[in-house]
């Protein structure tokens, strides 16, 4: 196949397929991109090696990189870095070194490298992964800092880690390079030193002029809504350019700084830069995987499984990584279960890969021998630590009791009283909940009555980042407002499966409603029953309408439940088989079997064989609310 533009389309659907297929099967994205490019590269040919080459390949990749590192450090706020500032520090600074050095012993004594290429693939190894580190930990959703402190260090230790190695191979260059060194420089310690203060004043300061000039154009609407994300990638590769161009790979410094501070300044909002960004990443990495992986020689699988390297990449995982978290959590008051988390969290990922690839074809001219074996050892690093811990991390997390299976908890948005009784229903039953309301008296009365709640503005930036999601597992939105709602299910997309994401039916009060004017897409399924508007569920426990917890025996079946009420008095909404939660929706098909639980609302009164005590009212009165809290709900006893 010698086409260049079949070659090109053949990356884009061996790439963006590879994501679809992770999405479908739950696996790893980067194992399968990384397979996919093994299978149509060194092994069958389909994408030919001479394809692969060329001088635009290494300044296309380290531009990617670059967008993609941008990307990442638009999710890196402050705040957060404030709870957890001292535990990230050490993990890129002493941790950074403790993985540098180790690493460095590892490669010379283990893999066989001399210890020139030793030190420089020591360096290059202490970067890990954002493009794998994000997401495992939307997979996993950790409970408490360490999730933020992963988050962090992924994102940060890539461009740290790389301006690192390139320093550290400069400098071997310079050393196997006596007479440059000391004409240009005096002495290859000298060069290193200025190095590294000309890498931080070029990455920071274009960071600083792209920051103030791309707020400039949008805070005074120089630029169009529809321009505003081409302008913002137009002024990120300038940027990245002019970085690199003044200092080699200063340009990775340069775009996670650009993106620290667009996500942290309080003039203009980013989220479409961040929502454009988030789309262009998934591409790139499709991108690159695809292509580095297809450039491999077919001789280097012999490489990869042999036994030094492979010896190497255990001592990676089991020894240096631990040991680094141990010895930069010291003062920081992180746990044992936290610092064992971290210390299997350390996946390598397309940083290493690039940066591998270009390492490689510099050390070519001084250690041809050990240049080829770079790239296979540095891949078959990034294929273990991805398998590893992708495959093992949240069977960890939760065995540390820093994760839940399967979360389950139902997130409000939305904290009226008579949602809080729902709340108190599902919480009866050991299912989590979190409640979250722009209204202060709702969120301090859900205080009261013993529920998590939390004032907030659900259309707010950063609001995700906000809110601790350990163990939340679906969205209902149940406000007032059908807009609202139906853009608080748009904003979460992103967080939960959208089969989990709920609204509240949108009133259709004519033609003009917001039922016809926002399309079903934009919205979340359904909740509860076709007619169980705000307006109407409002109306019904005005009137009086209970909450109960019925439990279903041999007894006591749920038709049963249904054919003894008057029809339009019951509606079921939730539906709990050993502590897993369905929510009855308008297309839900849920059938209760006996051991089950369901939670319904009744507007008159059940049989006594349902119920043996009085239900609770729906809505007492404004005293009641102020100083008892809420009652709680009824729960049918088991017979």
């Amino acid at each position: 196949m010698s086409s260049p533009l079949v070659t090109i389309a053949a990356v884009v659907v061996l790439g963006i397929g590879a994501q679809w297929l992770a999405w479908r099967t739950k696996f790893p994205s980067i194992l399968l991109l990384l397979g996919f490019g093994f299978l149509a590269g060194p092994v069958t040919g389909f994408l030919p090696q001479e394809a692969l080459q060329g001088e635009w390949l290494f300044p296309f990749v380290s531009l990617a990189v670059g967008i993609i590192l941008f990307e990442g450090g638009l999710t890196l706020r402050f705040d957060e870095f404030r709870e957890v500032g001292k535990a990230v520090v050490n993990l890129i600074t002493i941790g950074v070194v403790v993985t540098g050095v180790l690493g460095a012993i590892g490669a010379h004594y283990i893999a066989g490298f001399s210890w020139e290429v030793a030190v420089v693939l020591g360096a290059l190894l202490t970067v890990t992964g954002p493009t794998v580190v994000l997401p495992l930990l939307r997979h996993v959703r950790p409970a408490g800092r360490v999730g933020t402190i992963a988050k962090w260090e992924g994102i940060t230790i890539d461009p740290i880690g790389a301006i690192l190695a390139v320093l550290v191979l400069e400098t071997v260059i310079l050393l196997h390079e006596p007479s440059q060194a000391a004409g240009d420089h005096g002495s290859p310690w000298s060069a290193l030193a200025q190095g590294i203060a000309f890498e931080i004043v070029v990455g920071v300061g274009v960071a600083v002029l792209a920051a103030v000039l791309l707020v400039f154009l949008l805070h005074r609407r120089l630029v169009p809504d529809w321009l505003q994300n081409p302008v913002a990638l137009m002024v990120v590769i300038a940027a990245f350019a002019i970085s690199n161009t003044l200092q080699e790979e200063a340009g990775l410094l340069e775009a996670t700084l650009l993106g620290i501070i667009m996500a942290n300044q309080k003039y203009v909002s980013v989220r479409r830069i961040v929502e454009f960004k988030e789309d262009l990443r998934v591409l790139l990495i499709s991108l690159l995987f695809i292509v580095l992986s297809a450039r491999l020689d077919p001789s280097a699988f012999e490489i990869m499984w042999a036994p030094g390297p492979l010896l190497f990449l255990a001592l990676l995982m089991l020894v240096i990584r631990p040991l680094s978290v141990v010895i930069s959590s010291w003062g920081t008051g992180l746990n044992w279960r936290e610092q064992a988390f971290l210390s299997w969290l350390a996946p390598r990922g397309i940083v290493a890969a690039a940066v591998a690839s270009l390492f490689s074809f510099r050390l070519t001219e001084f250690f041809p021998a050990e240049a080829e074996r770079i790239v296979p050892v540095v891949f078959l690093v990034i294929v273990g630590t991805v398998a590893v811990y992708g495959l093992t991390i949240s069977p960890l997390a939760r065995w540390l009791g820093l994760a839940q299976p399967d979360p389950q908890g139902v997130l409000f948005v939305g904290a009226q009283p008579w949602v809080q009784r729902v709340a108190r229903a599902l919480q009866s039953l050991g299912i989590r909940v979190l409640l979250i309301d722009a209204n202060d008296r709702n969120v301090r009365l859900a205080k009261r009555a013993d529920l998590p709640a939390q004032r907030a503005n659900i259309l707010a930036e950063g609001v995700i980042d906000d809110l601790d999601l350990s163990g939340i597992g679906r969205l209902l939105a149940v406000t007032p407002n059908d807009e609202v709602n139906a853009l608080a299910a748009l904003h979460f997309g992103e967080v939960f499966e959208s089969d989990e994401v709920y609204q509240l039916p949108m009133r259709a009060d004519g033609p003009t409603s917001a039922a016809t004017e926002i399309p079903r897409h934009l919205r979340g399924r359904p909740l509860f029953a076709t007619d169980a508007t705000y307006s109407s569920l409002d109306e019904r426990f005005d009137a009086g309408a209970t909450i109960h917890v019925i439990r279903i025996d041999e007894s006591r079946s749920f038709k049963d439940l249904r054919e003894e009420t008057e029809e339009g008095t019951l509606t079921p909404l939730f539906h709990v088989r050993d502590a897993k939660v369905r929510v009855y929706a308008e297309d839900a098909d849920v059938q209760p079997i006996p051991g089950d639980a369901v939670i319904v609302l009744t507007d008159g009164p059940l049989r006594d064989r349902w119920t043996s005590a009085r239900p609770a009212a729906a809505s007492p009165p404004e005293s009641v609310l102020e100083g008892d809290g809420l009652p709680a709900p009824v729960v049918a006893s088991e017979r």
